[in-house]
């Protein structure tokens, strides 16, 4: 413990001169937990110097004021201030012992400093020396005392004291009395310290000759100066009264609670008188009593009741002593004093003063870091004083006690600010007392965020669709991720993983808003091409350092109908003609032939439907709505015509639909001769007009390829000559025009080569995508060449390899010479 002690003294009109003295007791190692005291005198102007607080802890007064050092508890921070800059502690208001403390002794001033960056904790006294600035005086200036003269020598006239607030040497030490020539004085000393004197009767009065004496009792003090107060008492000497009024007791005591109400008895007092009549009648009255003490008991003059008549509070006084004489009406008296001792009850709840408090702290705080200090007071006494603190369960917090009256709040678990983002803590302080009085203090305590929870997508996995055909750009699916953290922390930013699909990268396909989370497509899909893509997608929060995840996104092609019907059989060919032949025998339901077509397209989109748009003989002829075989639905008669014409369209089942058409010649014969000619009729006629369109428009290009040919290079020609003209002669350049390698107009032979081969497949079920390939079956096909001379071949496959009697199909090897 450390004390510093500060004096001073008034010298010569009340000047006060200042000397500081410091000594040095018990040094402690634990500041924190120790005590610094320091003594000043009273009267000490504002600013004056009370110590150094920075130097007698060893410190930089920079430390105090960077630790945002202030006092912080203590009913006595107006008269003591901190300067932070110097570290010094100095006097912030004129300070009157006598008003602050009384007749108590040694008179202090208690506080708190506290430091910040770390949390330092300091108790700090200040004890109040006391300067002879008052002077003894009595209750009443002068007073009046009948004496009879009978009065024998040795008796007690009067009992007086005098009373200076101020203490120790500087208090009341003494009376003095003049004149002398009949009474004497007797200094005394009460149980409680305090002087007072007895005026005693020494020599015998005579009335007739002096009826009238004039005392003066002085009080002096034993301060330097010394000062003094004096009373007049005019003494009226009567007639004899032979016994005088005496006390039953020489010290009454009584007891009376604090806050008693108005009125109640304290206690009463009484005296006998031996006389009879006036002399034997006995008054009671208060005497050395100070004018706040009277405010507070009243005394009934007759009876010698003492009770109550303003507010007794235990935490301003315990104990009042009250002079009082009992008087005859002869002039005679006694003198006693009651001493009243007041009991304390719980009436003062306790005080909870918020000292420190650092809002907010993170969550993730080590357990054990404090969070707040309180100061809680209770100015009742005992067990009405002592207090116990606590606060609010089920909550990552403990309450510590530190120095006296003071607690710790702690963290005491850990701290999760998403669970809990505020914590309102209630301290609760109850006192012991036998109906206990309790106060409380609700704090609101935040808790600040820092990065440990990682992004969450809502799926790990993500289903999506995008119709094939679609436009660059188009959103095709969002993604969205939460963060539990806050702010910074919980801001998230959406990243597309690298990866490689088809040989290209992933973002060459698919794009990510860094925002919002929204994929997009970077480039039009192909169903036929693409059916399906899978993307990683990482989430990452905007903290330090920064957390992520991933999500997987399989994002489907939706087929879309943009591929029309592709009829495998029969093969169209402008140059050849090919006929399925029928027999006039055939009977209902004879298989003519079976239109095979597919669809790249899937789903619905590829499920195909044949039906008959044109045809000769409608009456002679159906398709098959799913599988596409002609088939005849009468019996074919000799009236029928041989050369049959039918128009197939084949239609898929998409929104909007696609179709395409083939052409299917039927031959109705026995025999090649029946047909042969009227096929070759048609396939020259038809030939002839194909020819005749095709070399007009050829003609028509030949002759545009020559025109615009022939342009450019005669303004080319143009240019050169005129670049050309100063330096080179003049020359006529031939224009040779270009034509096509092979080119010949060859009258229905054609520019295609003679040969071909065509290897026809088809599937076997319209439905499906995947191609068979077949062998040639046994159906009779008519192959006819318009150059030839009329002649007929007919050919039949040796082998058949159809397992499906159902689903026939035609494949013909078709040879031109």
């Amino acid at each position: 413990m450390i004390w510093f002690e500060a004096t001073g003294s008034a010298r010569n009109g009340g000047s006060l001169k200042r000397q500081v003295q410091a000594f040095i007791l018990v040094f402690l190692a634990q500041i924190i937990h120790g005590q610094i005291r320091y003594s000043i005198h009273e009267e000490m102007r504002k600013g004056s110097f009370v110590g150094n607080v920075a130097e007698d802890l060893g410190i930089n007064a920079k430390r105090m004021k960077s630790g945002g050092a202030r006092i912080v508890s203590g009913d006595s921070s107006e008269y003591i201030r901190l300067d932070v800059d110097k570290g010094t502690l100095v006097v912030g208001e004129r300070i009157d012992r006598e008003q602050l403390c009384g007749q108590t002794s040694p008179c202090s001033l208690s506080f708190e400093m506290i430091m910040m960056n770390p949390m330092q904790l300091l108790s700090i006294l200040v004890e109040i020396l006391d300067v002879n600035d008052n002077a003894p005086f009595f209750t009443e200036r002068k007073i009046k005392i009948e004496i009879s003269e009978s009065t024998l020598p040795g008796t007690r006239i009067l009992q007086e004291s005098a009373t200076d607030p101020d203490v120790g040497i500087n208090t009341l030490q003494g009376y003095t009395l003049h004149p002398t020539d009949h009474f004497s004085i007797k200094i005394q000393t009460g149980p409680d310290g305090s002087k007072y004197v007895e005026m005693y009767l020494f020599a015998p009065l005579d009335r007739e000759k002096r009826d009238n004496l004039l005392l003066t009792l002085t009080a002096v003090d034993g301060g330097d100066p010394q000062r003094s107060g004096a009373l007049k008492i005019h003494i009226t000497v009567l007639d004899a009264n032979d016994n005088g009024p005496i006390f039953m007791h020489p010290i009454f005591k009584a007891s009376v609670t604090e806050n008693a109400a108005t009125g109640t008895v304290v206690t009463t007092v009484s005296a006998t008188d031996a006389d009879e009549g006036p002399y034997g009648h006995v008054t009671y009255h208060f005497a050395r009593v100070p004018p706040d003490v009277a405010e507070l008991f009243s005394l009934d003059e007759n009876t010698g009741k003492i009770t109550v008549t303003g507010q007794i509070d235990y935490e301003k006084n315990k104990q009042y002593e009250l002079g009082l004489q009992a008087k005859d009406q002869g002039g005679q008296m006694d003198s006693t004093k009651v001493i009243i001792d007041v009991i304390d009850v719980n009436d003062n709840v306790p005080l909870i003063t918020l000292t420190s408090f650092s809002s907010p702290i993170s969550e993730d705080s080590i357990s054990g870091t404090t969070v707040a200090i309180i100061n809680v007071k209770d100015i009742d006494s005992g067990k009405n004083g002592k207090v116990e603190c606590s606060i609010n369960t089920k909550i990552p917090f403990a309450i510590q006690s530190s120095l006296k009256s003071y607690y710790t709040l702690v963290t005491d678990g850990v701290l999760d600010r998403e669970r809990n983002a505020e914590y309102n803590i209630t301290f609760t302080a109850v006192d012991v007392g036998t109906q206990p009085l309790s106060a409380s203090k609700t704090i609101t305590l935040r808790i600040s965020d820092v990065n440990d929870n990682a992004p969450v997508f809502e799926q790990s996995l993500y289903s999506a669709t995008v119709m094939e055909n679609n436009v660059p750009a188009v959103s095709v699916f969002s993604v969205k991720a939460h963060d539990s953290d806050w702010g910074q922390n919980a801001r998230m930013s959406y990243v597309l993983i690298d990866s490689q699909f088809n040989g290209n990268p992933i973002s060459s396909y698919i794009s990510v808003n860094a925002e919002t989370g929204a994929i997009q497509a970077v480039r039009s899909f192909d169903y036929e091409q693409t059916k399906s893509l899978e993307i990683y997608i990482k989430a990452q929060d905007g903290g330090s350092p920064p957390l992520s995840s991933n999500a997987t996104v399989k994002i489907s092609i939706l087929d879309q109908n943009d591929n029309t019907p592709q009829v495998l059989y029969p093969v169209q060919t402008s140059n050849s003609l090919v006929a399925e032949l029928v027999p006039r025998s055939a009977d209902v339901g004879y298989l003519v032939t079976k239109v095979v077509a597919v669809d790249v397209d899937s789903g619905q989109n590829a499920w195909l439907s044949y039906k008959l748009q044109k045809a000769t003989d409608r009456a002679l002829f159906e398709v098959g709505l799913q599988n596409g075989e002609i088939r005849t639905i009468r019996q074919v008669t000799d009236k029928d015509a041989v050369k049959q014409r039918l128009t197939v369209v084949v239609e898929d089942n998409g929104q909007p639909s696609r179709s395409a058409t083939v052409n299917v010649n039927v031959a109705v014969a026995d025999s090649f001769p029946e047909v042969l000619s009227e096929f070759t009729d048609v396939t020259h006629d038809k030939e002839y007009n194909d020819n005749l369109t095709f070399y007009l428009v050829l003609a028509l290009a030949v002759v545009s390829f020559l025109f615009i040919t022939c342009l450019v290079v005669i303004i080319s020609v143009k240019i050169y000559r005129w670049r050309q003209s100063r330096v080179l002669y003049h020359s006529n350049l031939p224009v040779i025009p270009y034509y096509p390698p092979r080119y010949a107009d060859t009258l229905g032979a054609g520019t295609l080569q003679h040969v071909y081969n065509y290897e026809v497949c088809r599937t076997t079920d319209s439905r499906k995508s995947d191609c068979k390939f077949v062998r040639p079956c046994s159906q009779n096909v008519l192959i006819m060449d318009p150059s030839s001379t009329g002649t007929m071949q007919r050919m039949q496959s040796e082998n058949n390899i159809l397992d499906e009697p159902d689903s026939p199909l035609e494949v013909s090897l078709l040879e031109f010479k």
